[in-house]
């Protein structure tokens, strides 16, 4: 029993949600003895959505490998290429595979829905003690993600919240060192690619809530949460900063493919009808992230270009770079970092 509590203590002493799956495979796999345990996710939007490998530990490894969370979504596995996973994760029961092996999948849910899946390899059957032992651990995983998603995440939205948005800054711009496998490099982020960030401001969002009430507030914001999630890929991070702001990281080839996804944004905004609203129009403004950025500066020059947007005559994307190449914007480097006295 005390074996089993040290384990409960490790796989609820973190917070953070990639430590919390590579945690969770690394104790089964110590209790359960089996050949690997996998956790896998489900990406993308219906019916394109794809598996991505969070952690996976075999017998012998020494730590837990994974796909990246940059990987582009068509290099990851269809849900279909894993039947057992995907009926799994469909009836959100366990589900058992018998041949050279013995397969067992169990679903990862949460207080919102079935994320993933958890997947147990053995040379023979989980016992019915083994079954509870999983069980148990699946029970506590949820509990942790449940208290993960009320710190994390915007209530009404779903989005991330302001608070976790510095440590995946951090996370975004950090340059990762290429896989030594040739499998796994296909799913790694192609490293041409650039982080940005980008604010986006709903126009005269003031007099929807003067006009129609913050119910009817609360419902745009919503619905212009799931026009983001349609709009960006799965990777992309949304966030919503409070009021009517929100922000993006993303990664993109050039500016030129940036200023594409945000412009797609600002076009299904514009084109949506919102119910006793009517039309809806967003102001963007978004920068590249420099390699000596903190949060701070990168999110002072896209603050500097949306507000640019929103004097220029709103429903439009501005980028802080071609903004200071004509003129319109000064380029005061490492502004954030000034002190005032």
């Amino acid at each position: 029993m005390p074996h089993v509590v040290d384990h409960l203590a490790e796989l609820t002493g973190f917070r953070d949600r990639d430590v919390l799956d590579t945690t969770l495979v690394a104790v089964l796999r110590d209790l359960l003895q089996p050949l690997s345990v996998t956790v896998c996710h489900t990406v993308g939007e219906e019916p394109q959505q794809r598996w991505l490998m969070r952690a996976r530990l075999a017998a012998g490894d020494v730590a837990a490998s994974s796909d990246s969370l940059w990987a582009e979504i068509d290099v990851l596995p269809r849900l279909t290429a894993h039947p057992a996973r995907a009926e799994c994760l469909r009836t959100q029961e366990p589900v058992e595979v018998a041949g050279a092996t013995h397969v067992t999948c169990f679903p990862l849910l949460t207080d919102r829905d079935a994320v993933g899946v958890l997947e147990v390899e053995s040379r023979i059957p989980l016992d019915a003690e083994q079954l509870r032992t999983v069980s148990s651990m699946l029970r506590v995983y949820r509990n942790v993600q449940g208290l993960l998603d009320y710190s994390e995440r915007d209530m009404l939205t779903g989005l991330l919240n302001r608070k976790t948005f510095d440590d995946a800054f951090y996370k975004a711009c950090a340059v990762h060192s290429p896989s030594q496998s040739p499998a796994q490099a296909r799913r790694e982020p192609r490293f041409d690619l650039k982080p940005y960030l980008g604010v986006i401001d709903i126009d005269h969002f003031k007099q929807v809530n003067d006009r129609h009430g913050h119910l009817i507030g609360d419902e745009v914001l919503l619905l212009l949460s799931r026009l983001m999630r349609a709009s960006f890929r799965f990777h992309d991070r949304l966030y919503r900063f409070g009021g009517e702001e929100f922000v993006v990281l993303l990664r993109c080839g050039s500016d030129a493919h940036a200023m594409q996804a945000f412009e797609r944004l600002r076009a299904a905004t514009a084109a949506y009808p919102f119910p006793q609203v009517g039309r809806i129009t967003v102001s963007i403004g978004f920068t590249d992230v420099r390699p000596d950025d903190n949060p701070n500066t990168a999110f002072e020059r896209a603050d500097k270009a949306v507000y640019w947007a929103k004097s220029h005559g709103r429903n439009q994307v501005a980028e802080h770079a071609d903004l200071v190449a004509r003129g319109e914007l000064t380029d005061l480097q490492k502004a954030g970092d000034i002190e005032l006295f």
